[in-house]
């Protein structure tokens, strides 16, 4: 199901979600440094601008509300500005805050980051452990019950301030509605309340396990292996654990696992990147998606949210144009090679490979999978119809260049899409400048025209494996003989 469907789908379910936990506020004060403080060898910030937004539990029902969701927020702020400013935002994007209730003994839990010249200098968090009184405890509850008692999910955002153990053991007991979600920095603690899905992200997965996951992409298969042991210390019937850069890991209690990839991004930007990738995943699991089906949903919600400076956001509409962005006509060179400038210059390893692509199979998406483990970014260059024509009969291609180019782009692995209308990708790879070059295992080194060019751009060659039985020709074959019989 493409991310247009998806879109469709929560369009016309509306689902009805309920967001509790701890409601807090984003704060970001950016200005300038000229001088050092007299008191101490510390930089004077000179404040410029200060922005606000919602964050924590108010960022995910925001997101869940801009992804198409009714909502209802379930908790408490500070009777103070901050408070106040957080139930106005939510209000305004439509968010039900009849639960979300000002407290006057309470104070709003705000972080504010400090920066000057682009640099995040400091970070000053205020928080204060919940305190409840009786009253106020039951009200709570209350408020959690009605809310909860006809909507299609309900997501508990647990950042360790507002849900005590005594409410986690009563929620353990209430009715509860068809998806429970839950995302806290201690999932073990919620393994009474059976959540459908928790969603640790990696160093949480870590203390949950007592073990190190590894690096970089080592930590999926890390993930995998551990998979019973995720399940069964959260109580949980499925855990997706968010690995950042690399993307996330949907774990089933039948052993089954879906892997997504993000797409890169040359921002330095994940603050609330989580909120919207959970707020995203509930949403499309309300609105009946499969729980793999709105793990891609998530991913590509999370990978628009990181494009936008502060704390994350994505909307239908953001996710609508980006859609259609990604998996609509390929990149021409220009743009594709001015994306992949930014990307460089941030650091990122490009992988690139190509081919015709004619009948996409199980061969094909083997070999991408593995290339994009190569590198942080993988552009993958099909040969247009003329091109596949001369290379493979008059009676190909089957499949035009604009949808074999939109199917490729579907996939997770796959970053950019670009076709080239050249019997070989040579001039292609001399304009990109690949770090790596992947092939297929059907080809060697030395059948490539495309060596030399890879070597001229200092780039190497990677043969991977290879799928026997899964060549187009063979499934065409297969498919006329079967047509003659």
């Amino acid at each position: 199901m493409s991310a247009a469907e998806q879109i469709a789908r929560i369009g016309a379910a509306r689902p009805l979600v309920t967001v509790l936990g701890d409601f807090l506020l984003d704060e970001w004060w950016t200005g300038e440094i000229e001088r050092i403080a007299r008191e101490a060898p510390a930089p004077v910030v000179d404040v410029v601008e200060r922005r606000a937004a919602p964050g924590g539990a108010a960022n995910t029902a925001l997101n869940a509300a801009r992804l198409g969701a009714r909502v209802r927020a379930v908790g408490t702020v500070g009777a103070d500005a901050a408070g106040e400013e957080v139930r106005r935002a939510l209000a305004d994007a439509g968010v039900d805050v009849t639960r979300l209730r000002p407290v006057p003994e309470a104070h709003t839990i705000t972080k504010v980051r400090v920066s000057a010249g682009g640099q995040l200098l400091l970070r000053v968090d205020e928080t204060r452990p919940a305190s409840w009184s009786g009253p106020a405890l039951q009200a709570f509850l209350t408020d959690v019950r009605e809310a909860s008692a006809n909507a299609d999910a309900q997501l508990i955002c647990d950042y360790g301030s507002a849900l005590t153990d005594e409410i986690v053991q009563a929620l353990a007991g209430m009715p509860r509605p068809p998806v429970r979600v839950v995302d806290a920095h201690d999932v073990r603690r919620w393994g009474a309340t059976t959540p459908d899905v928790i969603t640790p992200n990696s160093a949480e997965t870590e203390r949950l396990l007592g073990a190190s996951l590894g690096e970089g992409e080592a930590r999926v298969d890390a993930v995998g292996t551990h998979a019973s042991q995720i399940l069964a210390a959260s109580g949980a019937e499925r855990a997706i654990v968010t690995l950042d850069s690399s993307g996330a890991v949907l774990l089933d209690a039948d052993g089954r696992m879906h892997r997504t990839h993000a797409h890169p991004t040359p921002e330095k930007q994940a603050s609330g990147a989580g909120d919207v990738f959970v707020a995203a995943f509930t949403v499309a699991r309300a609105a009946g998606s499969t729980a793999p089906k709105a793990l891609e949903f998530a991913q590509q919600a999370a990978d628009v949210a990181v494009r936008t400076p502060g704390t994350c956001t994505c909307s239908l509409e953001q996710l609508g144009a980006w859609a259609s962005r990604t998996t609509g006509a390929a990149l021409d060179a220009d743009e594709l090679f001015a994306r992949l400038e930014e990307h460089r210059a941030a650091g990122a390893r490009i992988v690139f490979t190509n081919g015709c692509f004619d009948v996409l199979h199980r061969g094909h998406t083997s070999y991408l999978r593995q290339a994009r483990e190569l590198g942080d970014v993988l552009v993958v260059a099909v040969n247009g119809d003329d091109s596949v024509r001369r290379l493979k009969g008059p009676d190909r291609p089957v499949n035009p260049a604009v949808d074999r180019a939109q199917l490729l782009a579907e996939l997770s692995c796959v970053d950019y899409v670009t076709v080239f209308e050249e019997d070989t990708p040579r001039a292609l790879i001399r304009r990109l400048r690949p770090d790596v070059y992947a092939k297929g295992g059907d080809y060697t080194p030395g059948m490539l025209p495309e060596a030399p060019d890879v070597a001229a751009v200092g780039g190497r060659i990677e043969i991977l494996d290879y799928v026997s039985d899964h060549s187009t020709t063979q499934i065409i074959g297969r498919i006329r003989s079967a047509q003659r019989n």
